[in-house]
């Protein structure tokens, strides 16, 4: 059984101390880091550039949202 299979049922060989259990998550976190599959360079652009126009069609939302309550508000009490 593996390191990681043993903890990850509670079972274990040796009583770890302290800097063994933060080695054994080190140990885990790199483990699953190689299983990450990272995207292209093509992939992170596409990507990057959907966040930005997101963004910046919410910030219009907003913007349109203020401006107008604004002008109601104004008119209101104006």
């Amino acid at each position: 059984m593996s390191e990681s299979a043993r903890a990850a049922t509670g079972k274990s060989a040796t009583k770890r101390g302290f800097f063994g259990r933060i080695a054994l998550f080190i140990r885990q976190v790199i483990d699953e880091l190689r299983k990450v599959v990272w995207p292209t360079m093509n992939e992170l652009w596409t990507y990057f550039t959907v966040v930005v126009v997101f963004i910046i069609a919410i910030m219009a939302f907003t913007g349109v949202l203020d401006f107008a309550f604004n002008r109601a508000v104004m008119w209101l009490f104006a």
